[in-house]
């Protein structure tokens, strides 16, 4: 028996031992923190294995010597109080060993800081966004996979659903930040030789971070249900030296500008439409059918078919402007930055002569350049009348509540420079005449020269409950103004004889005749 024994514990020790090699195992990785991952869950292996060694040997120990057959009798005893302080002891010991070196990792894992480079990572149905921060470098990475494959008319290849059309390009003994999010629902980038896996949320910013040791090619993949198509949603990843990786970054803006060369050209050609339909088909295949169906037909409830669609049957314009911008609140995305000109005006076309459509439209990529300037200019208008509107209102406020706050400071002001008693008492003459100048540059604007104001904007003065009642409140709301309305505090626009005049003129003006005279004085000591 005690052989027996002695073989399980060799079967026991030699699982873990051997776990390095076992291909279902966890793979170490090509970065630090994928060693201490590995290494941890290795270690937490090894407890494991030893917790099972001892709770199972003790179990089949006592299962063979304390057997009935042998005459073992079980002891009449419950309530150990040193059994139950061990089973409470123990397991805590072993968990804060296992805690330990678990915080450790977990810490190291969610330490972006001191990166030197940072990309934006943005997820969509199905494929993914990257930006590289201050390199004005971006792209999108989409299944390569070519749809025989899929559809099981070819031999699948041996990176099957694994290959992207451009990687994500990265050095190697860099520190490389990650910042996920999502357009439409949630994703997981997983890259399992980086030990790193994190959801992009749509509206949330996620960070992570790498830091690989050696150049390769990685592969992984996004580890949420993220929709029908979750499985064609590859991530390929090139991990080059520094120097390779500098060479990269050239190469990019170099193609970058080649591209742009390329799409400027290309306003000025005019294909046939047996070109933009070959053409066009090509890229349908590539971006639409996931959705679409390469036939055109969709998924019923899901995604609208696209034979003799009123958007294809539409006028060219909606067309390009669902393409071109996407539809929000639906999985429609904006194409503008995934395709050029080029390429959206051929997959155009193709959808409006594919499947029976048969339009007979032609849409170039001068189409496309018109349609987007169009655009641009709206948009650019639009912001533009929006920043005078605000900056109109920012302004409006800050001149009134700078008023408001100094109308009092301004009639002190003047009472201190001008005391009453220095003021000159004007005849009604005088007072009507030096009035009438003043209420037609200053007050004329809005209630008219003839007083009659405009109707539901700026009140009429003939007749007023203001210029007919006590003159105590006709001087207060010419000095401070009236919240609310447009009517402005005056008390640091007019001196107190001016303002006197022009309450005088008011008040005895198109057939108010009140025969009231405000002198400065009254003005000067208003409110004291």
């Amino acid at each position: 028996m005690k052989q027996w024994l002695y073989c399980l514990l060799v079967v026991c020790v030699a699982l873990p031992l051997g776990a390095t090699a076992m291909p279902l195992n966890m793979t170490q990785g090509v970065t630090d923190i994928s060693g201490q991952v590995y290494h941890l869950h290795m270690t937490i292996l090894y407890i494991c294995c030893a917790i099972g060694l001892v709770v199972f040997g003790i179990m089949i120990y006592s299962m063979i010597y304390h057997r009935k057959s042998k005459g073992a009798v079980a002891a009449n005893f419950h309530e150990s109080t040193k059994v139950e302080i061990a089973w409470t002891v123990i397991p805590f010991i072993i968990l804060i060993a296992m805690a330990i070196p678990a915080t450790k990792t977990l810490i190291a894992m969610e330490d972006p800081s001191d990166a030197d480079l940072t990309i934006k990572i943005t997820g969509s149905q199905w494929k993914w966004h990257y930006s590289y921060f201050d390199k004005d470098i971006e792209f999108y990475s989409s299944l390569s996979t070519p749809r025989e494959q899929i559809d099981g008319s070819e031999a699948k290849g041996e990176h099957y659903l694994l290959e992207v059309d451009k990687p994500l390009v990265l050095p190697i003994n860099q520190k490389v930040r990650f910042l996920m999010t999502s357009d439409d629902v949630i994703h997981s980038w997983w890259v399992p030789a980086f030990a790193v896996k994190k959801d992009a949320n749509p509206g949330f910013i996620n960070e992570t971070w790498t830091r690989i040791d050696k150049p390769g090619i990685y592969r992984g993949q996004c580890a949420e249900l993220c929709g029908k198509d979750h499985g064609f949603m590859p991530i390929v990843v090139q991990a080059l030296s520094e120097d390779d990786f500098d060479n990269w970054l050239v190469e990019q803006k170099q193609l970058a500008s080649n591209a742009a060369a390329a799409a400027a050209a290309s306003m000025t050609q005019t294909l046939s439409l047996g070109d933009l339909t070959s053409q066009g088909e090509q890229i349908y295949i590539a971006r639409c059918a996931a959705c679409h169906q390469p036939n055109g037909a969709g998924l019923p409830g899901v995604f609208p078919s696209l034979i003799g669609s009123p958007i294809i049957k539409g006028p060219v314009e909606g067309h390009l402007n669902i393409v071109i911008n996407g539809k929000p609140g639906t999985a429609m995305q904006a194409f503008a930055k995934q395709l050029s000109a080029q390429e959206i005006a051929a997959v155009i076309t193709f959808e409006r002569n594919a499947w029976g459509n048969n339009s007979g439209d032609l849409v170039q990529a001068a189409d496309i350049g018109k349609f987007l300037g169009s655009n641009e200019a709206k948009t650019e208008a639009n912001k533009a009348v929006a920043d005078v509107t605000s900056t109109i209102a920012a302004t409006t406020t800050d001149i009134t509540d700078a008023v408001t706050e100094k109308a009092t400071q301004a009639v002190e002001t003047v009472a201190k420079v001008a005391p009453a008693e220095d003021l000159p008492t004007l005849t009604l003459e005088q007072l009507m005449t030096e009035g009438e100048q003043v209420y037609a540059t200053t007050c004329a604007a809005c209630h008219q020269a003839t007083g009659a104001g405009l109707p539901s904007a700026f009140p009429s003065l003939i007749g007023s409950p203001v210029v007919s009642g006590p003159v105590s409140g006709h001087i207060d709301i010419v000095m401070h103004g009236k919240p609310g309305t447009a009517m402005q505090a005056f008390s640091s626009q007019l001196s107190p004889r001016k303002m006197a005049a022009v309450i005088t003129y008011e008040r005895n003006a198109w057939g108010n005749n009140s025969g009231e005279a405000v002198q400065p004085a009254d003005v000067a000591s208003h409110g004291q």
